[in-house]
């Protein structure tokens, strides 16, 4: 079988990775994308449940680097929900022709790295083989779904779906009793939407995630107009925040402001709708637990003032974490829902799922729920889980996954020592999931590819971080998560990897922020790459 060639491998067709074809391509680089699934987008094909919707605003969730697609794409909600957003990812594949570097279907399982060509030799499924000089890891930071963790699941005789593999077909659940497991953000979304068609819906929950009402609306004429003249301004801003969103932020602590100023404030975030905006309705939300009390209280109230129960109120009010310590959500609909007679809510906290059998589903006290269709939103292995089920070797046959058995160490989130020419987008070490993925990958692209027009122009064609640079990175990175309350006193979270057995607990992302981190970038870069180095040859 003819092995393919090419200057760079990208694995992965989501934004990332099809910003990394783009940039790469444009600077004369041959390049192939490899993508497991059928189709393009990412998180976008897969997620097709009812009900997904990304929870940053549309004018945020866009490409930045062509003018004409901006005039040219016209969002139609403040919050675009999955078809929208795939739509807009096959218009930029076709505007900018990136559909015949893509190959589908091309889940890659191996990865080796050849010392004496200075290549990667990269298998997928079918046992075809490609080769670069450059791998690029765009596989993004939620794209690792974790199977559903009960017995008996296979022995379930009706119908089963997963929220993080929906099938493309139609599903109807009109009239059926309809099971959901698991209130992440999936779950959020899903759950109003499948109330108003089941007879009867089922919420199994495990842990009550705090949930901001979207307040999701058609965008006006003059909304769009006013966009689309201003939009070379939205980037700019990203640029200058915090996490790659324009929001009604505030440089005022809690403690600059009186009780009712809080309060006011308070109000005015909710009024605007989003978790995030709450996030940012004090500058020190994540960093003083008595400011971040005040958020969570707030949010709590609101939570109980529009459920009628108090019982499931209380069962759906967060008191376990603080808030933004795990993800936040932001909801449509999400908690009125539980005010419906079809309805039901079951706490397996207190009572944990014992086993899925062929008729429902079965708890440790031995109560059973009988049901048509169980849909599972238990999340992902998040972060490393998409790299780690590759088995990558670099020099020396040295294994990444065991390199990482104790935690990814990465410098700067773009290159691990001992594995040449290995790079990444949106990976561990990075500011990840916490920062707004399509602005990242846009600064990332550009910094990787400065880094190598620098490396190549002095002579380097094979490099990789050194020993201490990595060391000292995975060092602040952990060192920046512990000093911030909201995530140090969260025990439990897919960011710190608590939801995978067995996975080792860290913040495997850079929590200092967006414009901190693009600072460190820059003052790599106008010091030369110098931590990017040829490997020792022994």
């Amino acid at each position: 079988m003819a092995v393919e060639e090419f200057d760079v491998l990208i694995v992965g067709a989501g934004f990332s990775g099809l910003y990394t074809l783009h940039r790469f391509r444009q600077q004369g680089y041959s390049v192939r994308v490899l993508e497991a699934a059928d189709g393009i987008g990412g998180t976008w094909y897969w997620n097709t449940y009812p009900g997904a919707r990304c929870d940053a605003e549309s004018i945020d969730y866009s490409y930045s680097f062509s003018p004409e697609l901006e005039q040219e794409w016209t969002w139609t909600e403040r919050y675009a929900a999955q078809p929208e957003i795939l739509r807009y990812v096959d218009h930029v594949v076709e505007r900018f022709d990136l559909r015949r570097d893509i190959r589908t279907g091309a889940r890659v399982v191996t990865a080796d790295y050849d010392e004496n060509s200075v290549r990667w030799d990269v298998a997928i499924e079918s046992g075809e083989r490609f080769r670069s000089r450059y791998l690029i890891f765009a596989t993004g930071g939620l794209s690792a779904p974790l199977e559903p963790p009960f017995p008996g699941v296979e022995r379930f005789t009706g119908e089963s779906y997963r929220t993080q593999m929906w099938p493309h077909e139609p599903v109807d659940l009109r009239g059926k009793r309809v099971a959901v497991v698991g209130t992440g953000s999936s779950g959020v979304q899903l759950i109003p939407v499948v109330a108003e068609q089941a007879a009867r819906l089922t919420v199994f929950q495990r842990t009550a995630n705090f949930s901001v009402p979207g307040r999701n609306r058609p965008l006006t004429a003059e909304e769009i107009e006013r966009v689309k003249r201003d939009y070379p301004t939205v980037p700019a801003a990203q640029r200058n925040s915090h996490a790659g969103l324009n929001l009604h932020s505030t440089d005022l602590a809690s403690t600059d402001m009186t009780e009712s100023e809080q309060r006011a404030r308070l109000e005015e975030q909710w009024a605007l709708g989003g978790s995030f905006e709450m996030a940012v309705a004090f500058s020190d939300v994540a960093l003083k637990m008595d400011a971040n009390g005040l958020v969570a209280d707030f949010i709590r109230a609101k939570i109980r003032e529009q459920i009628g129960d108090r019982h499931r109120a209380d069962l759906l009010t967060p008191r376990d974490h603080p808030y933004v310590g795990k993800r936040p959500c932001v909801d449509h609909g999400y908690y009125e829902t539980f005010n419906r007679d079809n309805v039901d809510l079951v706490d397996i906290r207190s009572d944990p799922i014992a086993e899925i059998t062929p008729t429902g589903i079965t708890l440790t006290s031995g109560i059973e729920y009988e049901t048509d269709v169980i849909v599972y939103a238990n999340g992902y292995d998040a972060i490393t889980g998409a790299i780690n089920r590759i088995d990558i070797r670099g020099r020396g046959g040295k294994s990444l996954r065991e390199l990482w058995s104790d935690g990814p160490r990465t410098y700067l989130g773009y290159g691990v020592a001992g594995f040449p020419n290995l790079l990444m987008v949106g990976g561990p070490g990075s500011p990840s999931i916490v920062v707004m993925a399509i602005a990242l990958a846009e600064q990332q692209v550009e910094w990787l590819l400065n880094c190598l027009d620098h490396l190549r122009a002095a002579g380097i064609e094979e490099f990789e971080p050194t020993e201490r640079a990595q060391d000292s990175w995975t060092e602040l990175v952990a060192q920046l998560a512990a000093a911030i309350p909201a995530y140090a006193n969260t025990e439990s979270s897919y960011y710190n990897g608590a939801n995978v057995p067995g996975k080792p607990r860290g913040y495997p992302m850079f929590m200092g922020g967006w414009v901190f981190y693009r600072q460190i970038c820059g003052d790599v870069a106008a010091q030369g790459y110098v931590e990017f180095k040829p490997p020792a040859r022994g």
